[in-house]
This record gives C-alpha cells, structure tokens and sequence, in this order.
C-alpha cells in the first residue's frame, strides 16, 4: 500500500501528481452506501492491483468500475450497484465535466448547436416551461440502474458520438427529453402533466421502451417504429422495389419481415414458355444482401426473418436454406425463416397423410385464401391436386413436418406462423385486410400488400411500434389503467412525430395506426406472487394479468379516439363490428382455468362501436432482452437460465441477477428446472387469448432428459401440434440446452439483439 502511494496519476488536462487514495476509498464509499453485502476494501485490494504509475484518472475510473463488476454474484448482488452508480459517476464526468449535471435548457441549446439534439426541442417549449421542467427531473433515479443497465444506456441508448465514443448526456435526461418530444404537439395547458406522468413512468421503469425510440427520439433522425412487414409480389419490379425498401429500412435501425411466399417456384414458365424462372434462391440471396448492406448506425446490425408457406413447391429446398451442411450456392444463412401452416396441413400430419407442394402461380385463388379463409383454401387444394395437368410434388406429411423440426431444432432459427389463428384470431377483418406474415421476431401481425415501386402508395408496408409494462414494478394491475393512457398516448404521438423514408408505409400507418405494447419481467412476476411455469399454479394469475392489458390498452385508444379520431381503416378491423379478442380465441383454453372475466367488457365492446378505435392493435409480446436489461428485470416472458446471467458485450462481461433473488430465490422456476414445454405453451395461449397480435414463443428443450440424449421427433411434432391446439399464432426461437453452466451466456441469449424488435 505504501508503495501504491508513491505512484502518480495522469489528470484530464495532462497534469502529472501523486495518486489520491483517500479520494479513491470516498468515490467507493459513496458507492457503496446502504447496499448489502458489498466490501469498499475488497473493490480498493481488487482495483490497486491494477494501478500503475502514471496511469490515467479515467483508466483508475474504469478500474474501479470492473473491480466492483467482477465482484457481482448470485451471494452478493448489490455489487451490480456499486459498480452502476461508479459507473454513473464516471459517465457525467464525461458527459458534463462535473458530476451534477446542468439546467436542461443550457445542455439542450448545446447539443442543439453541435447537432445532436432536434431543433423542435428549444422551438416548441419555452424558457419557463424548461425551468419547470428541469424542476421534476430526479437525476438521483440515475442510481437505480444495475451495472449490465448502465453498459447498455452506454453502448446504445445515450447520445454519442460513435467513433470517439464520447457520451453527451446521462439516463434521466434522456427520458425527459424523450417525454418532451413525444408530447410537444399536446395543448400547452396539459402537455407539461403529460411529460412529467410519462417521465416518471419510464424513470421509474414502469413503462419500458425499445430500442429506436430510447436511441433515436430527441435526435434529428426521426424513424423509431421498432418492427417493419415488406411483402414481395412475384415480379420483378415488386422484387426490386421490397429490395430497396429493405436497404431503406435496415438503415434506419428496424428489424425486418419479408414475405416472399409469393415467388414462383423454380423451372415454371416465363413469358408462355419463353423462360424458365430461377425460382426463389437468387431473390432471396437478394434479400439477404439488402438486410446486410448497413451497419444500422453502430447500435446494432441488419436483421431480417423471410416468410413463406409450407405448401410451397421448393419447400424442401427452402426449408435448409439456414442448415451448415451444403455450398453456399444452395444456402441463405443470413436470415431466419417464418414457416407458414394452417389447419389443413396438421391435419393431414395427424391423419397420417400426404401433403402437396405446389408453386403459388400455378394455383389461382390459393395463395390468397391460406391466409383469407380457410374453407375455400382446402377446397381450392384438394380441386388443384386432383388436376393432373398442375405440377406438384408430393410426399407424406410427416417427412415434410420431420424436416421441417429437425432444421428448426438444429439451427434454432425455423420459426413458425400459424397462418390461420393469425387471421380467425385478429383484429382485422381477413375477408378485407388479411395478415399474411410476421416480422423478424414473431409478435407481430400486420395487413400487408406488395409494392410494385418504391414510390408506389397503394402497396401496404405494415410498421409497428413497440413498448412494454414492467409487471415487476405493478402493486397492483389496478396501475395498468393509467399506465395504458400514458404508453398509448406517447406510441400514438410517435406516429406523428416520425417521418416515412417509404410512402407505402406512410399510407399503411395513417390507415392502421398499429401500436404493440408487450411486457417484461413476467419471471419476478411470477416468483414474487409465489406461481410456477409448469405447474398450471400461474394461469390463473397469466389470464387476470392479460384480460387487464387488453382492456386498458382499449380503453385508452377508445378515448384517444375520442380527442382525435378512429384511424381511418378501423372499419376493416372486427372491433369496428363489434368483434373482440375474448369472442374468437381457441376455446381449449378455457379448460386450463376457471379464471372468469373480471372487467367490464360489454361496455367496452359498446365504447368502440360508438366512438371507434385510434389504433388497430394494442399488444405484441416480443423479446425484450436489451430493455429487461436497463429495467433490471428478467426477459420478456422468458424464465431465466440461471439466477445469474451473463452477457457478453464490446465493453466485456456483463453479470446481472435476478431481481429480489435474496428473498426470491426459492420461489424462481428457472429455464432448465421446467420439466417440458406443456406449462409454458398453456400459459402462452392463455396469453394469447388477449393479446391481439401475436407472441414471441420459445420451445425450450434438454437432451438430457431423453434417451441417448437425443430429443426424439415425436415430441418436437407433440410441442407442435400442443402449441396450435392453445392457439398459439407463432414459435419463435428452439433453444437446446448445450450442457453449459445453468448461467444465460452470451451463446443463448436473444439473438434478435440484431434486429431492432429487440426492444
């Protein structure tokens, strides 16, 4: 120690003088106040080691900061807070050049100037207003975060430059200026109730918000819908015009979905014959290059999941685009893939049946009705394969479905789309505005039309924006009221306040102004009202939370459309008729609870065909592992893998616990406890029975626990067939357990990190 005295340090300003140990053991002590468990001696033995003469103030910064996150444990938590609030300290040195940070006018007219914030800002509020403002901010809030929350408002959220990476602002700042320009349009006698009720709702972590909207709000780039639906007609022009779109969007920071089911299959006829048509790989190839084309600004890179049906003529060669084995002229790695199914088709797998393959231009009507209705599909099917003058290929159903699983199995990325409680479960009317495909994440579930150019408006580019409660936060879901005004007024304003690179999804927009809010931390929910995954204890639980989500987000939009109008196209939705989610769900669920309806829905159901709708869609549950992370909150509805997880990120190791895990820790079901995917699939659809997208599902499975260690097929086609029979619209990822630590690692997390529904 004597020796450590001795050595100098280096000063911002170049200074060279000895080293302030006391100043050092205050900064941690500060830290460490009222926290448990926590050793400042334990942090200084770690963080002297690593002292050198000479050595910087900010590397001693940094120092200190990973000493304390080494330190993070299943045994000691808190140390994820010592390390944050080190971290915080650190952050404002460089931002402000002083910990307290300063008047929010005089740091907005400053970044303003440098160009990193939007004029609109200093424009649309007054110096009083500012002054009111800055009063309400509660910078200490800064305090709550854990350490894995602060990397991430580093590495993503905060405004940087990204070459120097030099931050210019601290996380309550960002919320507040996120609230100002969310409700600047408001009339100037609410907008500053509105701006301080949402401030502390995501200051808070009530609300939790995505990705583009905690990154890009407040900037001069204005495009924050978190999810973007392109479908693909089977022409060249509309081939050519979904390409440019992609790049468009991709570069704008959203996770993409592209439909190509359309595409006509390899070997038909060109021009009566003239040609012969390469089939789908070169424009999916296509595809794959437009989604990798840009870098997304640093905060994350392109991602895209293509969709097409079953029945498709080159679904077998389709269906191993993803697979390792074969030459990269018969692969497509770089994108995931939607795979399309209906009624029919499981029900030929059940009966032991063959399937037809057939390519969607040579089968007039049948496209359309997969999705717009089932009866015509299946007599349109069974007409085309008794037409012996129509290529087809077929082959028994089971060897399609067990190719199928087995690429879903092996690489994890097949996901699936069950087309038709998409469209008999959907708050579009699919006689008029069928849904006939997902996004990059599989939540949701948007009207689309193909483009014929990228200037043309009567094509429909679907776009969803996205936010999420915080159930961990809730006392009660009697919170969920005035929550569900504040998200669905903020998300609504979004709208716009974005500008549209492409006119198509301007148009599809201001039709359907379609919002996903989803949720986190459902995991803490669960432990904390003392329930399990797969027991059936949470059902009852799961259909209380859901019922009250849905009605709140109605009612909400009923009153926004009260002040501002119905969208224009509520009348292709079945609210419009009076249709709602608790009319048209898979009735199988009502035998996994007697859980009643608690709120009053017949009013509702009057409220909406007086007044209308402002947003077609409401809910979305979609993954959610960035965002869990800044509200130190477990994933989405995931359960964890560990009571610790572990992320890797460019600044190194991330630890993060569970939240409560000291007195919580008996009651957590973790991932690999559950004993099969049946728990998690019920609540899934009792999920589903509100929510009127769709759900980001995993199948989860353990090698282990089967003979030679092998997952038989029979029960990848068993979760399959379980999962449709609850209603479930889409399967997300398949995640096999490796054998590794019971710790999330950077190996398993949620790799739609690359995609922007990664909210």
């Amino acid at each position: 120690m004597n020796q450590t005295t001795t050595m100098r340090v280096t000063k911002r300003d170049g200074r060279v003088e000895p080293i302030d140990l006391d100043k050092i053991h205050r900064v941690i002590d500060w830290a460490a106040k009222d926290l448990r468990d926590v050793s400042v001696s334990q942090i200084e033995l770690q963080s002297h080691i690593q002292f050198y003469d000479g050595i910087r103030t900010d590397a001693i910064h940094e120092t200190i900061i990973k000493s304390a996150a080494d330190l993070i444990s299943e045994d000691a938590p808190d140390y994820q807070y010592v390390a944050a609030r080190l971290a915080i300290f650190h952050l404002r040195k460089i931002a402000f050049g002083q910990f307290e940070p300063p008047h929010l006018y005089d740091h907005v007219q400053k970044l303003t100037e440098l160009k990193k914030y939007d004029p609109h800002l200093l424009a649309d509020y007054s110096r009083e207003e500012y002054d009111e403002i800055n009063g309400f901010i509660d910078h200490w809030r800064d305090m709550d975060f854990s350490y894995a929350a602060v990397k991430q408002l580093e590495g993503k959220y905060l405004v940087q430059n990204r070459v120097t990476k030099r931050i210019y602002e601290s996380p309550q700042i960002l919320y507040v200026l996120v609230a100002m320009s969310l409700f600047a349009k408001y009339p100037a006698d609410r907008r500053l109730q509105y701006i301080k009720r949402f401030y502390d709702a995501v200051s808070r972590f009530k609300i939790s918000l995505p990705t583009p909207i905690m990154s890009g709000v407040r900037t001069p780039l204005r495009q924050f819908s978190s999810c973007v639906l392109i479908e693909c007609d089977d022409s060249l022009d509309s081939i050519n015009a979904t390409t440019s779109a992609i790049v468009k969007y991709v570069s704008q920071r959203a996770g993409i979905g592209i439909n190509g089911g359309r595409i006509r299959a390899l070997g038909s006829e060109i021009r009566g014959g003239e040609a012969q048509h390469t089939g789908c790989l070169p424009f999916f190839k296509m595809f794959q290059s437009a989604v990798k084309s840009c870098s997304q600004g640093g905060v994350r890179g392109g991602a895209a999941t293509l969709f097409y049906p079953l029945w498709h003529l080159e679904a077998e060669s389709l269906l191993v685009l993803k697979n390792n084995r074969g030459v990269e002229e018969n692969r497509i790695r770089h994108l995931d893939y939607g795979i399309q199914i209906n009624r029919m088709l499981y029900q030929r797998l059940i009966k032991g049946q063959n399937i037809s393959l057939f390519s969607p231009h040579d089968v007039p009507g049948m496209y359309e009705a997969f999705f717009a209705d089932q009866n015509k599909f299946e007599e349109l099917y069974v007409k085309y394969e008794n037409d012996e003058s129509i290529r087809k290929r077929t082959l028994p159903a089971v060897e399609l479905f067990s190719l199928m699983m087995q690429e879903r199995a092996s690489t994890g990325r097949i996901y699936i789309q069950n087309v038709d409680h998409c469209n008999t479960h959907s708050p579009f009317n699919p006689a008029v505005a069928p849904v006939r495909q997902s996004n990059l994440c599989m939540e949701i579930l948007l009207p689309t039309s193909p483009l014929e150019d990228i200037k043309d408006e009567n094509g429909e580019i679907a776009l969803c924006t996205l936010s999420a409660f915080n159930l961990g936060a809730l006392e009660s879901t009697d919170e969920l009221e005035e929550l569900a005004d504040l998200i669905v007024r903020a998300l609504d304003a979004l709208l716009e306040y974005q500008d549209y690179p492409v006119a198509a999804a301007r148009v599809a927009t201001e039709k359907r102004r379609s919002l996903g809010v989803g949720v986190i931390n459902y995991a803490y929910y669960l432990a904390k009202n003392g329930v399990r995954y797969s027991d059936g204890s949470a059902n009852g639980l799961t259909h209380r939370t859901f019922e009250a989500i849905q009605y709140y987000l109605l009612k909400a939009s009923v009153q926004l459309s009260r002040e501002f109008g119905p969208c224009t196209a509520f009348a292709e939705t079945n609210y419009a008729a009076g249709i709602l989610p608790i009319d048209t769900y898979k009735k199988d669920i009502d035998a996994l609870t007697d859980e009643p309806l608690h709120l009053d829905w017949e009013t509702l159901r009057t409220e909406i065909k007086t007044h209308g709708l402002r947003n077609s869609t409401l809910t979305a549950l979609m993954p959610s592992e960035t965002s869990s992370q800044i509200a130190n909150a477990t994933n989405g509805i995931e359960p964890p893998r560990g009571f610790v997880s572990v992320k890797q990120s460019k600044d190194g190791i991330l630890r993060q616990v569970v939240p409560e895990i000291d007195r919580l820790k008996g009651q957590y079901e973790l991932l690999w406890q559950m004993p099969n995917n049946d728990g998690y699939l019920k609540l899934v659809g009792l999920m589903q029975k509100f929510v009127d997208q769709s759900i980001s599902a995993n199948t989860n499975y353990d090698p282990q626990r089967f003979a030679d260690g092998k997952v038989p097929m029979q029960q990848l086609l068993k979760d399959l067939l379980q999962a449709y029979k609850f209603g479930v619209k889409t399967l997300y990822y398949h995640n096999t357990r490796d054998g590794a630590e019971d710790m999330q690692s950077a190996a398993a997390e949620d790799d739609c990190a690359s995609g922007a529904c990664k909210i």
